[in-house]
């Protein structure tokens, strides 16, 4: 177990090194090597079926969706918990990402590849939105029912599940030609260290909770 954490430390150093040097060439006007192999593909699936698909794949991970589905979720884990701390872990904790998200876009100020209203791509473009508050709020949610499953098979299909529909909507702003690869992987990379956060937080919770 102390093996395996401290390859992950190791991945999540590589990871901070790579996006900082992403950064740096950002802030600096340079496009990253990724962000040039990968512009042609986008733009070839412009006008094809798994455009359409992408497209609607996306508005998942858009306001309009995650508001209501994150109060609606928010209450049914105040119910499910009797508890008011899960409730405000997920509606807290993805407000939070989603202002964390907008403050680091507004530092880093990239343009967009493309703007649109319609596709909810306005503003700046690093990191992804769609792929850091989805991945908390889509993460809270599969934390929290797997705290209440006991069997082993169900709490794998639920965590493969929400994590395939927040990798769904994470490469659908790049198949829609909204964000560039390196936004994506930020956004991921970002809302990661975020949910596991918002997961000490609850188990240290527990912690307290729990007869000495």
């Amino acid at each position: 177990m102390k093996k395996q954490r401290n390859v992950e430390i190791w991945i999540a150093i590589l990871f901070f090194l790579l996006i900082g040097v992403w950064v740096i060439k950002i802030i600096n006007d340079e496009v990253p090597f990724v962000d040039q192999w990968t512009r042609a593909f986008p733009l070839s699936m412009a006008d094809t079926h798994w455009y359409t698909f992408f497209r609607t794949i996306t508005t998942f991970g858009s306001r309009t969706f995650l508001i209501p589905f994150t109060i609606v979720m928010a209450l049914c884990f105040w119910w499910m918990y009797r508890d008011w701390f899960p409730a405000l872990l997920l509606s807290g904790g993805t407000l939070f990402t989603h202002y964390f998200n907008q403050a680091i876009k507004y530092i880093v100020a990239r343009e967009r590849p493309t703007l649109s209203a319609v596709l909810h791509a306005k503003g700046y473009s690093f990191p992804s939105g769609h792929a850091m508050i989805s991945l908390v709020c889509y993460g809270l949610v599969a934390y929290f029912i797997v705290k209440k499953l006991h069997s082993s098979g169900w709490m794998i299909f639920i965590k493969m599940s929400f994590g395939f529909i927040v990798l769904l909507i994470g490469l659908s702003r790049f198949i829609i030609n909204v964000h560039y690869v390196t936004d994506i992987v930020s956004g991921f990379f970002i809302g990661m260290i975020c949910l596991e956060v918002f997961i000490y937080l609850d188990k240290r919770k527990d912690l307290r909770r729990a007869p000495s």
